[in-house]
């Protein structure tokens, strides 16, 4: 469209850009969804979040398309149908309880899959309706499985499905090194962002992220400290699992992509915890997200005030605010919850072995063992 069309003339343009600096683009134009992702900003999440002068650097990965799981998606069904895995055409089958399915509803779409997502009925209805609106099937387990919950009764039924669907494929995320190997690009935008990482803070529930970004960031520096954040009552790192509220963080069963040796320290955070961290971000950065957001913001501020001076941590979070508008963001299931009772800590308990005791609130654990039973 042309300055004349607009009712610019010449002379006004050039006037105007002599006394405004024009902003640069800030990405090329795309013509697949599947080029949106990665490249995600990192915000400074400083005062009123954390004292005067401390800090630490949070990776937005709430800015890709669905979340931080849009790139193990792509990334794991571009390897399995270079392998011969995969055909063309051929069915998709996986459990999750959201960001996955979506990265998995951008795979398939950019790719010509088919995609059966299995879930349960804590899946949110946000989350639901969108799933089913990117063309993903949804096929809904009733009954949590006696040891492994809602986890393991989701992965049955991908079994079950599996046996019965010619050509199809499951991701497995938990298990499969490619979901690992997708997160290389994360570390090296953080490398280019930041410079220098000391600290690194991530979520852990598949495994896939804090691996394969610890794996990255470590050619570069090996000395960088893993920091894990878990939730109470996850098996992951050698507690006894239970019913969990939080979800995006944590496992019942034990993630062969969890890479135990790989991490300096872990942190278990409760959902109330999680949730006072969450609005403290809404209110002071205009960000946030969801349970896994909140634990590692927690978790990574509490670092920004007890690390000495020009430690630089990177925080991952893997997704946004809006899936969340009904638990986390919500007064009325929060009440219903007793999440908003009490005092926020400002400080972990201690333990100094993972099977100490059973954790019910943020706590720290500098001894991090590979629990017994869990892949090595």
């Amino acid at each position: 469209m042309t300055t004349a069309l607009l009712g610019i003339s010449p002379n006004d343009l050039t006037s105007f850009r002599a006394a405004h600096e024009l902003p640069e683009p800030v990405g090329a134009p795309r013509r697949s969804p599947a080029g949106l992702v990665g490249n995600t900003p990192v915000l400074w999440i400083g005062e009123p979040f954390n004292p005067p002068g401390r800090g630490f650097w949070a990776k937005l990965e709430g800015c890709n398309p669905g979340g931080i799981k849009d790139r193990s998606a792509l990334h794991m069904v571009a390897a399995a149908r270079e392998r011969g895995d995969l055909a063309p055409g051929a069915p998709v089958v996986e459990s999750t309880s959201g960001t996955l399915g979506l990265g998995l509803a951008l795979a398939a779409l950019t790719y010509g899959h088919p995609l059966t997502l299995v879930t349960d009925p804590g899946t949110e209805p946000l989350m639901t309706h969108q799933l089913r609106a990117l063309g993903a099937h949804l096929d809904v387990v009733v009954e949590p499985h006696p040891a492994g919950g809602w986890q393991e009764a989701r992965r049955s039924r991908v079994r079950e499905l599996l046996a019965r669907t010619p050509r199809a494929w499951c991701p497995d995320q938990y298990d499969n090194p490619d979901s690992v190997a997708a997160y290389a690009p994360l570390a090296l935008e953080l490398m280019v962002q930041l410079g220098r990482i000391d600290v690194l803070v991530a979520a852990v529930g598949t495994g896939g992220h804090s691996a394969g970004v610890a794996r990255t960031l470590r050619a570069f520096n090996p000395r960088l400290r893993l920091v894990g954040v878990d939730s109470v009552r996850s098996s992951v790192f050698g507690q006894p699992a239970g019913p969990r509220l939080m979800r995006g963080l944590g496992s019942s069963i034990r993630p062969g992509n969890v890479d135990h040796a790989a991490f300096d320290e872990v942190h278990w955070v409760a959902p109330g915890e999680a949730v006072h961290s969450c609005r403290r971000l809404a209110r002071g950065h205009f960000t946030g997200g969801g349970w896994s957001v909140g634990a590692v913001a927690l978790v990574a501020g509490w670092l920004a005030r007890t690390e000495p001076e020009r430690t630089r941590i990177a925080a991952v979070f893997p997704d946004g605010m809006h899936r969340y508008w009904n638990t986390v963001y919500s007064d009325a299931y929060c009440r219903e919850h007793d999440l908003l009772a009490g005092v926020a800590a400002t400080d972990p308990d201690e333990i100094a072995h993972c099977g100490e005791r059973t954790v019910e609130r943020w706590t720290r654990c500098a001894g991090v063992t590979v629990p017994e039973g869990a892949a090595r």
